[in-house]
């Protein structure tokens, strides 16, 4: 956590279970990270909790264990903006909050339909700045608040596949 973060979020950041959660995201994020530098055409996503994270994509357990380890080395080396992932959804909330906000707020004021019509473009251009602002504040809320790029004493205890189909879904449970 850097000295950004504020006095108030600190403390909250720090309740076990929200801590765990945020090491796990980043740890998360740092195995799609490795995993997609390896498969650079597969599609793969992730969640994360208290307990560890999933991995989702058409890999194997062979190849999920050594992006884990790589990571979660990575990690501890210093690499802590492995644990910014560009399609974390704390960017996508992050992006539709504010285009939502900026679009409402253009049209606030417009009393008949006409006006409301009127204010459509406006609304286009507000959301469409919106977005552009987003891209690096989801970023910035990641990295202080929705993830840790510092595992601390995180391990790994185990890596359990469930196969539907093409897809597999790997459960990878963590301690610390």
């Amino acid at each position: 956590m850097t000295d950004s973060t504020s006095s108030i979020a600190r403390p909250v950041l720090e309740i076990p279970a929200i801590a765990r959660t945020r090491r796990n995201h980043g740890l998360e994020h740092a195995t799609l990270h490795v995993l997609a530098q390896r498969h650079s055409r597969m599609a793969l996503a992730g969640h994360s909790d208290a307990s560890g994270f999933w991995i989702l994509g058409d890999v194997s357990i062979e190849d999920v264990q050594g992006a884990v380890d790589e990571a979660l080395s990575r990690l501890r080396a210093g690499e802590h903006r492995l644990a910014i992932h560009p399609n974390c959804g704390t960017n996508f909330a992050t992006a539709g909050v504010l285009a939502g906000l900026a679009a409402g707020a253009a049209m606030l004021g417009g009393q008949s339909k006409r006006d409301r019509i009127e204010r459509l473009p406006l609304a286009a251009l507000l959301a469409t700045l919106a977005l552009i602002v987003a891209q690096p504040l989801g970023a910035l809320i990641q990295e202080q608040f929705t993830t840790s790029g510092d595992p601390g004493e995180l391990r790994v205890v185990e890596i359990v596949v469930n196969r539907r189909g093409r897809w597999r879904a790997h459960r990878i449970a963590t301690r610390s």
